[in-house]
């Protein structure tokens, strides 16, 4: 079983359910953090990318404080090697998995115990300040993905997921995902159970 660390659109259960395509009901999810990487959105897209500090630091005009340069999302365990199959074929090759340390800022729930309500409460519109660093859980070692493609693709502002809840999830979730290109992939491949033909070919 595999943990990974989700800091965009996934951070939300309902949409890593639909990417994964089962109730998730084998998974457990609790807020986390990542330190020294900046969370920025793609250009002309509702889901961001990250990078560490050390190439970002050219996007910005002045040195970051420690919370502007760590990322708050998710950590989610118990991850099939189907379900990580299934979560590269949707970020696609603008990302690369990678392992990273996260430290949890809570204790892990099952997913389905987590009332739609919740949700929000994942990333609080005021989160609290980030513990010192001798006060934050033990490390947890998790992949996630980080941007490989050019950094001028990202814009520089910080992206958040409460912005992104309050605008642009129902995009993403129940009817409003109907026509989302950003899941057609995933469901073409599993849809041919994982025999892959590049129509781009």
């Amino acid at each position: 079983m595999v943990s990974a660390f989700f800091y965009g659109t996934l951070m939300h259960p309902e949409i890593l359910k639909r990417v994964i395509g089962n109730d998730g009901s084998h998974l457990q999810m609790c807020a986390a953090l990542l330190l020294d990487y900046t969370r920025h959105q793609v250009k002309n897209e509702d889901y961001p990318g990250i990078l560490p500090y050390s190439q970002s630091r050219a996007m910005f005009d002045h040195d970051l404080n420690s919370e502007e340069k760590s990322v708050r999302g998710s950590l989610v365990t118990g991850l099939s090697d189907e379900d990580v199959r299934l979560l590269d074929i949707f970020e696609g090759n603008q990302y690369t998995r990678e392992l990273v340390s996260v430290y949890p800022l809570g204790q892990l729930a099952n997913i389905r115990d987590i009332p739609p309500i919740e949700v929000k409460s994942l990333m609080p519109t005021t989160p609290p300040s980030i513990p010192m660093l001798s006060e934050l859980a033990n490390p947890v070692e998790a992949a996630t993905y980080v941007w490989c493609f050019p950094s001028s693709e990202l814009r520089a502002q910080l992206w958040t997921f409460e912005e992104f809840v309050k605008l642009n999830a129902w995009k993403w979730i129940g009817s409003g995902c109907t026509n989302n290109k950003d899941y057609d992939e995933v469901d073409r491949r599993r849809a041919m159970d994982g025999v892959y033909i590049d129509a781009r070919s």
